[in-house]
């Protein structure tokens, strides 16, 4: 429970429905961490606990707290860090999902002789052919399933999505039909729980001792290696980039190439962007065990992409896609996340192995 309006319904709608519910808050970072003045806000804020509290007292349940600040700061932010140090975007919540959030709920639903574990999260799974499978949320503009592709069996075996089969307006609704107006009408907040201020920039700045020393004075280029300006250090810069380059060429220029190991970040015309074929790293199947041959599937890049039709197929130890079409905007340490139809197939992370044909 983070204290908003989604996971507050999933503990009420559980209540409702005569499960023995007991609500837990994890409490992942502390602001007062981050070398900022910025008042807390979101799911690790004092006023979201006390939020999610409240609801459980209301609803005579069960509530605890859960101090996971030293797991999640080795698990995620030093390989937050890490990836913007080797040139890559990382996903945060993709990985505390996968080894921390799950992992942590487990354990204490273990402690307390739970079942199951629930959240707030707009996805859904069931089971078909002895396997779990993670489909998408009703709510179109809501689905997190792409977030989700890195949860194992076994967490699926245990896990319910109470909230996936309806829209986010239905579960404000909810919320004020029973009473709980301030919740029904809480903000959401869409920065990363431990970039307080949203600029991941000074974030890095604060956690490695001299960075801009280190990367300082690095050189812009092009497509054919001509420098064509300085910029401020590679890992302030992400793939598909146009904002913030502080340097004019008359038109649109966009990051479509970062070397770390040369501290030059390439540009290009947003044409330049596109790609046709990526690889996937540390997969992670659901619908089936492994991927033996080649099949269909859409294929995410992003959160907020609507994905492309794509062929995959094993590679090694890697998945090869190849995109029906050019895509734009591939990043290596984001997601790549398969689906067929509404059923998410498995998922990995980009590598820095992409074809620029």
């Amino acid at each position: 429970m983070s204290g908003g309006v989604d996971s507050s319904v999933t503990a009420m709608l559980l209540h409702e429905q005569g499960y023995q519910v007991v609500g837990l808050t994890m409490k992942t970072w502390d602001y007062a961490s981050s070398g900022t003045s910025k008042k807390e806000t979101g799911c690790c804020s004092l006023d979201s606990i006390n939020d999610a509290r409240n609801m459980a007292v209301e609803k005579g349940f069960h509530h605890f707290i859960l101090d996971i600040r030293e797991e999640f700061g080795e698990a995620i932010i030093d390989n937050f860090v890490d990836e913007y140090m080797a040139g890559r975007t990382p996903n945060p919540c993709i990985l505390c999902n996968t080894h921390i959030k799950w992992e942590a709920l487990l354990k204490r639903a273990d402690q307390l002789d739970c079942e199951f574990i629930a959240t707030g999260h707009y996805a859904q799974v069931r089971e078909e052919n002895a396997r779990f499978i993670i489909s998408k949320g009703k709510d179109a503009h809501k689905d997190q399933s792409y977030v989700l592709w890195g949860l194992s069996q076994e967490c699926l075996s245990r896990t319910k999505f109470p909230i996936g089969g309806f829209t986010k307006p239905q579960i404000r609704q909810m919320a004020l039909d029973s009473g709980f107006e301030a919740l029904a009408n809480k903000s959401e907040s869409y920065e990363i729980c431990f970039v307080p201020d949203n600029d991941y920039r000074s974030f890095l700045k604060r956690r490695v001792k001299g960075l801009e020393e280190k990367v300082a004075g690095g050189n812009f280029v092009d497509s054919k290696g001509n420098i064509i300006g300085q910029h401020k250090g590679y890992p302030f810069y992400t793939i598909g980039q146009r904002k913030g380059l502080d340097i004019a060429f008359g038109e649109p220029r966009y990051v479509t190439r970062i070397d770390e190991s040369r501290n030059e970040v390439e540009l290009g015309k947003k044409e330049d962007l596109n790609r046709t074929k990526l690889w996937v790293k540390n997969t992670n199947f659901s619908k089936i065990e492994a991927l033996e041959s080649t099949l269909e599937a859409v294929t995410k890049i992003r959160y907020k992409d609507q994905g492309q039709l794509s062929l995959i197929k094993p590679d090694k130890d890697l998945v090869n896609v190849e995109f029906l079409a050019p895509v734009q905007g591939i990043a290596p340490g984001q997601s790549a996340v398969f689906y067929q139809g509404n059923d998410v197939l498995g998922g990995g992370f980009i590598s820095k192995k992409i074809s620029y044909e």
